[in-house]
């Protein structure tokens, strides 16, 4: 750990990589890879080098040095956010459950529950998806949190089960974020994640064959730059959106 001007430590400091830093926390890696883009390095994947330090591509982008402080600072933010998630149970934080209550009333979908798994896609493994449910299918597994009822595949718990689901709003991006301690890596721009070998279960991890309820649901995925879409068939429709 390095430390700032006030002596505070910094977990993640200039000197680190794009890649290191996803690397090293995957589990935050939707956040931080939204953070680093939101500061200029437009698709982390890319238009910037994941080689490069935070510093060099910061500064071959043309930002100076409070702009490459305001990231580390928000970055470190990020490290030092703690949801103590209940490794038992999915959770939504409270501005979460708010939101999923907004967009479901704007949706016409009002006391429909949460759906949330994920899916092959992306260059690193798999992204999630959120979409609304309007009953649990026979081999979901249902959780509650904040009043809201979320469903989840069985043959995706081994992989899903401790996450916390936030909601994240600012001037430059808005959405769902995941942070998911199974998580063992994610890809260069974040976009997706994959899994310790303990943590790959059943399903679709470590092929390519989808399972049938998979196959029935629309792309959609992690950070969610808009509303989830209304249900289709069976319950579960489009997700969020895809990376």
């Amino acid at each position: 750990m390095s430390h700032t001007e006030t002596g505070e430590q910094e977990i993640i400091h200039r000197q680190m990589t794009i890649q290191e830093i996803l690397s090293l926390f995957p589990q935050k890696s939707q956040r931080l890879a939204q953070e680093i883009t939101n500061a200029g390095l437009h698709c982390v994947g890319c238009h910037a080098a994941t080689w490069e330090t935070l510093e060099a591509g910061m500064r071959s982008h043309g930002y100076d040095e409070a702009a490459i402080t305001r990231l580390l600072k928000k970055l470190n933010a990020v490290m030092k956010s703690d949801f103590k998630a209940d490794k038992s149970t999915v959770t939504l934080t409270p501005k979460a459950a708010e939101k999923f209550l907004e967009f479901s009333q704007a949706e016409g979908k009002q006391g429909c529950a949460l759906f949330f798994s994920d899916k092959l896609e992306g260059c690193s493994g798999f992204t999630y998806i959120l979409d609304f449910s309007d009953k649990a299918g026979p081999n979901d597994s249902i959780f509650t949190s904040h009043g809201i009822e979320i469903h989840v595949p069985n043959d995706r718990l081994d992989r899903l089960v401790g996450s916390v689901i936030d909601f994240v709003q600012t001037l430059s991006s808005t959405g769902f974020y995941v942070e998911n301690p199974n998580t063992a890596s994610s890809c260069g721009c974040g976009s997706s994640h994959n899994y310790s070998k303990e943590s790959r279960g059943g399903g679709c991890c470590g092929s390519s064959s989808k399972s049938s309820q998979e196959q029935e649901q629309s792309s959609g995925g992690g950070c969610c730059g808009s509303s989830p879409k209304p249900s289709q068939d069976k319950g579960h429709g489009g997700g969020c959106c895809s990376h």
